[in-house]
């Protein structure tokens, strides 16, 4: 497809695509759609091969044949690993006699975290990777496209495309201005506040806390928290996502991006969170442990990372996708959103008839769970 001196067309794979061209996209401050990132997912084997994955990236060349937009999407053969649940809409398009798969997936693989999802400097070129995106899925006979945890600023441009959106809600930490834990308490009420010390004191006795970055994570860290890794995707997901190649790729490519905090009993890692370094936000992505200690997730998962984002001076942490017990550690409700092209015109139809009705629902769910924030009522 060409729109004058641009050119737009599908590689297959990330990796494909020239790493300074893809990086010079986006501003630098999302770690998960940087060119490191997406190529560690696929040269580690975590997509493509029967991961049901498949990098269908889209790109737009400008006159001097240099990448000037692009789509971080994938060829889906069902819904697993996106967060955003649609087998709801796939259950009801076979009964219908459709094939909701195959459908193409824009996103971050795995990742719940809100970022931008069309990568170019240039606002006139996002329409145009939006009609690609929706050639795509006509020519080839795809059911459609879902771009998922759109950033916000890139919300309208989905919805001028035509796209149908969909809320939902994640819990987010906001840094207002503090210098240190003790300033967060104390905007909380004062049995929340004594909830959360007594939390931390007991989630702390008998461990040893270390928070990991850089060349300071060394392959047996890797491979203590590939162990917490596994156990918890075999509770969660029946297998894990990421590969073991994986993380040792990210380590290499991106290490000062990640901060991997992770407990020691004498010496032996029994627990582990893994966190990924944003511009203005720090993306807590995985969590396992080998023992039961009580509000040992909450420390690791959730304190240490306000610790770490106050320390680098983040304004946020996104920690990931559902987990109402956030709320009570000073986690919001946020609104996040995802955006859906349907091909077939009558399933478009009943799909926005259900995406009206839910987003009463949410919006009402948000209202409610702002209200149980355990901040300071003054």
């Amino acid at each position: 497809m060409s729109e004058g001196a641009f050119t737009a067309r599908v590689a297959h794979g990330v990796g494909e695509l020239p790493a300074q061209q893809w990086d010079a996209l986006t501003d630098g401050g999302n770690p998960f759609v940087s060119h490191a990132f997406l190529t560690a997912l696929e040269q580690s084997g975590s997509v493509g091969g029967d991961s049901g994955w498949q990098p269908l990236p889209i790109a737009i060349d400008g006159p001097d044949g240099r990448l000037a937009a692009a789509l971080p999407a994938y060829l889906k053969e069902h819904s697993q690993g996106e967060y955003v649940f649609d087998h709801g809409w796939a259950d009801a398009w076979h009964r219908a006699g459709g094939a909701y798969y195959p459908k193409l997936q824009i996103a971050v693989p795995f990742t719940p975290a809100t970022g931008p999802r069309l990568l170019t400097p240039h606002p006139e070129l996002r329409l145009p990777l939006l009609r690609a995106a929706e050639a795509l899925c006509r020519d080839n006979g795809f059911s459609g496209a879902h771009a998922t945890f759109i950033a916000p600023e890139q919300v309208a441009d989905f919805e001028a495309a035509g796209w149908l959106l969909r809320d939902d809600i994640q819990f987010h930490w906001t840094n207002r201005g503090f210098a240190r834990f003790d300033d967060f308490l104390a905007t909380l009420s004062s049995r929340k506040r004594k909830d959360l010390r007594k939390e931390r004191a007991k989630a702390q006795e008998g461990v040893t806390i270390r928070a990991l970055r850089g060349d300071a994570i060394r392959p047996e860290h890797w491979d203590a928290f590939w162990g917490f890794y596994q156990d918890t995707g075999a509770r969660k997901w029946g297998s894990p996502y990421l590969t073991r190649s994986a993380f040792d790729m990210l380590g290499d490519a991106m290490g000062e991006h990640i901060l991997l905090v992770l407990a020691f009993i004498d010496g032996v890692a029994v627990a582990g969170a893994l966190n990924f370094i944003g511009a203005d936000a720090l993306y807590g992505r995985y969590w396992g442990a080998l023992i039961d200690k009580p509000f040992l997730h909450f420390e690791l998962c959730y304190y240490q990372a306000i610790d770490a984002a106050i320390a680098l001076g983040l304004s946020r942490v996104e920690a990931g996708a559902q987990g109402g017990h956030k709320l009570a550690r000073g986690y919001e409700p946020v609104r996040t959103v995802s955006a859906h092209y349907i091909v077939h015109p009558g399933f478009r139809r009943a799909v926005a008839d259900f995406l009206e009705q839910e987003r009463a629902g949410v919006a009402l769910d948000q209202l409610r769970l702002g209200e149980r924030t355990p901040f300071r009522k003054d």
